[in-house]
């Protein structure tokens, strides 16, 4: 399943799916959700309970502008106003520290050379922070956005913060304007794009085989991780994991980046525990 939309368009999210945002929560809290209820033979509270679980996460369950969402291009509007997005990296490559999470990859950025997005919806530049990979145990769940209730492998997102305004993620995160996530659906194909590619290798994926597990990639070149399209879908939403703060707006692009599958079984066999 392939769908592309060749113009720009503005998605309202009253039709919520509240599935899994910005960890900042006291610590004693900080195991206390998952994304399914057995984890190590005891039950975790999945997303329904997170806003149960802990008072500071009552917006998992009450929130009005909860991501994910179902996409249901019968509802999108088109926006002419929305400019194409820019990606500023100073022509330069970064690199950045890849973690099991134990929940998701992630490839967090080092400060050294900065990345910075702006156009579409965004009033403010905005920073990348993170970059989080998103799956599933088959081929036809993963993303955690659905699209006209269909999911993807999986779903990259690139976390960025509102630089002008917040001094970090931590307080952007919790701040009005102070987060966009660029979204990209993942498909399982014969080839693979090149940044994931890095990332996804055999030599590189065995390095964080298990929970906590940390390998620094370099020479990373942020461009060739989006798909060739400038068209995307944009709403107003929250970070997918707790305290789901309502501060971000959501830049989904309307192609995928592909991945192999060996690539995808590699993530696959990730450890969501440490080696104990």
């Amino acid at each position: 399943m392939e769908i592309v939309w060749e113009v720009l368009f503005l998605l309202q999210a009253n039709f919520i799916v509240c599935i899994s945002a910005q960890q900042n929560s006291p610590k004693i809290h900080e195991g206390w959700w998952a994304y399914k209820e057995v984890v190590q033979g005891s039950f975790v509270p999945v997303p329904s309970f997170w806003g149960l679980v802990n008072s500071a996460w009552n917006l998992c369950s009450v929130g009005k502008r909860q991501s994910p969402v179902n996409i249901e291009t019968s509802h999108m509007i088109f926006d002419p106003f929305l400019t194409p997005l820019r990606i500023n990296t100073g022509g330069r490559k970064v690199s950045g520290t890849m973690y099991n999470t134990g929940r998701h990859v992630s490839l967090r950025l080092d400060k050294e050379h900065l990345v910075n997005i702006s156009g579409g919806p965004m009033t403010y530049s905005h920073r990348l922070e993170e970059i989080r990979l998103h799956f599933g145990s088959e081929d036809s769940q993963g993303s955690e956005h659905l699209l006209n209730g269909q999911a993807f492998s999986g779903e990259v997102q690139l976390i960025h913060y509102n630089h002008e305004l917040y001094t970090n993620v931590t307080e952007a995160a919790k701040s009005p304007n102070g987060l966009v996530v660029v979204s990209i659906f993942i498909k399982v194909s014969d080839s693979s794009n090149p940044f994931l590619n890095r990332m996804l290798n055999r030599d590189t994926i065995t390095r964080i085989t298990y929970k906590n597990d940390a390998y620094l990639l370099q020479g990373l070149n942020i461009e060739e991780l989006y798909p060739e399209t400038s068209s995307f879908i944009t709403y107003d939403g929250s970070m997918t994991i707790p305290p789901c703060y309502e501060t971000a707006s959501w830049i989904i692009m309307n192609k995928p980046v592909y991945i192999t599958r060996m690539q995808m079984h590699s993530l696959r066999l990730l450890s969501q525990n440490q080696p104990s």
